[in-house]
């Protein structure tokens, strides 16, 4: 049977926001407060986390796909120290004004990937960002429920529960999680 899955988005979500530029380095990156514990209890949930992100940094140049892989490998092992890595990681690289590109957001081809790759059920999941792409990507794939962090971003598009920071996510996400399998029970 499919299983629900919390999506989140990385930069002002997973870790603190780089403002207008990029994590271009592991000392860039800087985990947000609370996001640790929110992706335990999805955990211990039954719930997959997967990581959905727009780095476009590659694509620019800025940053190479190595590095932005050894960011990735140095955030998982962080997670790992505390049961909490992601069960998976889409990056989307490409530059947002190229034509071809099919994953970036707010297209769904990331988290239809993961749905495929992973088995799992986006009726049942979550999407967690800071910027309405990310909100308009978790609708395109027919998810339910959307969380927002507040960000300098406008918000055009609106999500289910919208959160000042990281720092209540945790709490949120356990009230959510239980009413979400209190529906399917």
């Amino acid at each position: 049977m499919s299983r629900p899955a919390v999506f989140f988005d990385r930069d002002g979500v997973v870790n603190l926001s780089p403002g207008a530029g990029y994590v271009l380095t592991w000392d860039d990156f800087h985990f947000s407060p609370g996001i640790i514990e929110a992706l335990k209890i999805c955990h211990t949930r039954g719930y997959a986390t997967i990581l959905a992100t727009s780095q476009q940094g590659v694509g620019k140049g800025l940053m190479s796909q190595s590095t932005l892989d050894d960011i990735h490998a140095r955030m998982q092992a962080e997670l790992e120290k505390h049961a909490a890595a992601f069960d998976g990681i889409y990056a989307c690289t490409c530059l947002s004004s190229d034509p071809a590109c099919t994953c970036r957001k707010p297209s769904a081809e990331m988290l239809l990937r993961a749905a495929r790759e992973h088995d799992l059920d986006l009726t049942r999941s979550l999407m967690v960002g800071d910027a309405d792409r990310d909100i308009q990507m978790g609708t395109n794939a027919g998810i339910p429920l959307t969380i927002r962090i507040e960000s300098e971003n406008p918000h055009l598009v609106s999500a289910t529960h919208t959160l000042p920071d990281t720092t209540g996510l945790a709490a949120l996400l356990e009230r959510c999680l239980a009413e979400t399998a209190e529906e399917v029970e």
